[in-house]
């Protein structure tokens, strides 16, 4: 068979003719928009990916900054403070306590009392040696 008379090669060049004939190029503004709106697709994957690698970054040097929260120990080990139920009083039982005279105890502070006899309405306080959650009593 020639290629003149190839019935396939006649419909391929028909349907060119007729492509050729209805073919017209998209309006410039529409090219123009098509553009822009892959521009900015650009534009904000590149924002993204930067936030990203900041925000990886900075999570990167804040876990490998130490933080001062306290993990340091002290130069020192500090003195226990002495219970002022237990230590002698430097006054007489019935005579009102001065507060420069007996040492203060930064979790609680008792009221003196008037006598030696009455039982504290409060709990003991706790000492500064003994475990959590333990308490000391005082001598009967």
């Amino acid at each position: 068979m020639s290629e003149a008379h190839d019935p396939l090669r006649s419909l391929f060049k028909e349907a060119a003719a007729a492509g050729q004939s209805r073919a017209c190029s998209a309006p410039p503004s529409y090219i123009t928009e098509r553009g822009e709106r892959a521009r900015r697709r650009r534009i904000v994957a590149l924002a993204v990916g930067a936030c990203l690698v900041f925000s990886g970054t900075g999570a990167a040097v804040a876990s490998l900054v130490p933080d001062g929260t306290g993990t340091t120990v002290p130069a020192t080990t500090p003195s226990p403070v002495p219970s002022p139920r237990l230590s002698p009083s430097p006054t007489s039982p019935g005579s009102p306590t001065s507060p420069s005279s007996t040492p203060s105890s930064p979790r609680t502070t008792l009221p003196p009392t008037s006598s030696s006899s009455e039982t504290p309405s409060t709990p003991p306080p706790v000492s500064p040696t003994a475990p959590s959650g333990s308490i000391t009593f005082p001598p009967p």
